[in-house]
């Protein structure tokens, strides 16, 4: 496996180290990058390539065996076992780097506020008011994207404080609520006003965009996103299995 940059694992609201390898090999099994029988390298050396110590590479690993996803042979190694269906934090996150490699998944938060919804937006929960989280995206310290993410307020509220790179996960933790599936509309749209200077594409800018709608135990859709990405830098994926 490639060497993984680490620059951003150690910031306060992301996952820890050996959730963040956990995804890293999740996705990559996902993706076809690692196969059915594959040998991970030692771990001495995996541990170094993601920049942690071997105590939590072991951990991580441990998480794997316990997914189904890896098979630890005394004296031997640790081999991929393709093919489950593994719960992931990232399951439904659909942008890996154009370049290729999934990469990890973190976010820069750029606001939490609790508003009024926009009625230009579609219909979701039950409240006419909102919490709307807009961050930066990133794949392995790659600004990809820009997004607006909108919970219905009576799916509850969230302390900026609680917020971490995975809002699935942040939503599962804080307020007892699953997102059990999405539904996506690809198009293109304009880079809106509030992109910071970090992302490449200035405001205005045509570029790729994607409108989710999700939902969580009830039958009625609990959040609304928008995500602008640059295509230089990422790709929208949708396998089929």
């Amino acid at each position: 496996m490639p060497e993984k940059s680490r620059k951003s694992a150690n910031r306060p609201d992301a996952l820890p180290i050996y959730m963040q390898i956990c995804e890293l090999v999740i996705r990559d099994i996902a993706a076809g990058r690692l196969i059915d029988g594959q040998k991970l390298p030692p771990e001495r050396d995996f541990a170094k390539a993601h920049g942690t110590t071997v105590r939590t590479l072991r951990k991580a690993l441990l998480k794997l065996e316990e997914k189904g996803l890896l098979e630890r042979r005394q004296g031997s190694g640790n081999y991929v076992k393709a093919g489950g269906q593994a719960q992931s934090v990232y399951s439904m996150f659909r942008l890996e780097l154009a370049e290729g490699g999934g990469g990890l998944p973190t976010a820069d938060i750029l606001s939490v506020d609790h508003l009024p919804k926009d009625p230009a937006q579609p219909k979701y929960g039950t409240s006419d008011h909102g919490t709307r989280f807009r961050r930066l995206r990133y794949l392995d310290d790659v600004v990809i994207a820009v997004e607006e993410i909108w919970l219905d307020a009576d799916a509850g509220q969230i302390p900026r404080d609680k917020v971490q790179d995975s809002l699935y996960l942040t939503y599962k933790q804080t307020l007892q609520l699953w997102i059990t599936r999405a539904e996506d509309r690809v198009g293109i749209g304009q880079v809106p006003e509030w992109a910071p200077p970090e992302f490449a594409l200035p405001a205005g800018t045509t570029t790729a965009y994607i409108e989710r709608l999700s939902w969580a135990q009830g039958t009625q859709a609990v959040e609304f996103s928008r995500t602008w990405y640059d295509t230089s830098k990422a790709l929208y994926v949708q396998r089929l299995i």
